[in-house]
Order: C-alpha cells, then structure tokens, then sequence
C-alpha cells in the first residue's frame, strides 16, 4: 500500500463535501474513491426507528460507485452547505492502522463560526490509497 498521511486524507475527503461545481465535485469524488467505492452510513436515531417500525432490521444506508457516491455528496451539499450553511472539516488527530483510518469531523455555521454536530468515519483504502468502503457515523 502507498503511503499516505492520515490527516492530509481526512481533510481532502471532508473538503469533498464543501466543493459547489459539480464537474470538480467528481472529478474530487474519482482522485479519492475507487470506482466501486461504498460509503455506508449509519442513520441518525430516527431513521432507524422509522425503519424498525416498517420491519427492517438492516438499518444502513449504501451508496456504491462514484454515480452514487456523487449524489449522495451533491445532496449532503445542497442540504447543509447551500441550504443551512455549513461547513464541513476534519478534527486533528486522524490515525492510519495499516489499510484503515479513522477520521472525525465537524459541521461548522459559516455564520457564527459554531461547531454545529459532527461524526467519525473509517475509511478502508485499496491498494493505491483510494477509498474503498467508508463506514460513516453522524453524531460520534
């Protein structure tokens, strides 16, 4: 495996998040993910109740390949970044064991400069330092 610095790789995928144009936007997405890359996100506390009340056990959410990955970044943008105005960062402190690093991160108001939530995610990389799956959890 390449090496990679872990802090440097959290703040390029948090930056993934911020980017507005939706060409660099993929362009982003596809310099940091492999193709068949899996973000998996665990759901905040109501969409898992909702889920269980409808009889689902399996209560996370995929996204898989860069057409996905991309929607699921444009929308997390729309939503937070255009609409509600945050930004999202990387804490320091993110820590690379071999294949996986464990980042975390914040969603900060661009207008009062407030830590707003946040989360952690464990990013497994392929060989060529790209992500591969990324187990994604709000709220850590």
């Amino acid at each position: 495996m390449i090496e990679i610095d872990p802090q440097q790789l959290a703040d390029r995928y948090m930056a993934q998040w911020n980017v507005p144009d939706a060409g660099e936007r993929r362009a982003v997405i596809e310099r940091l993910w492999a193709e068949d890359g899996t973000h998996i996100l665990h759901p905040p506390a109501e969409i898992r109740e909702a889920a269980a009340e409808l009889g689902f056990d399996h209560q996370t959410l995929e996204a898989q390949g860069y057409d996905a990955i991309e929607t699921r970044v444009a929308r997390t943008y729309e939503r937070f970044v255009e609409k509600q105005g945050f930004v999202f960062r990387a804490r320091p402190g993110a820590v690379r064991l071999q294949g996986v690093v464990r980042i975390g991160w914040e969603a900060v108001s661009t207008a009062t400069g407030d830590v707003m939530g946040g989360g952690s995610d464990m990013l497994v990389l392929d060989d060529n330092g790209r992500i591969r799956t990324d187990y994604m959890f709000p709220g850590s």
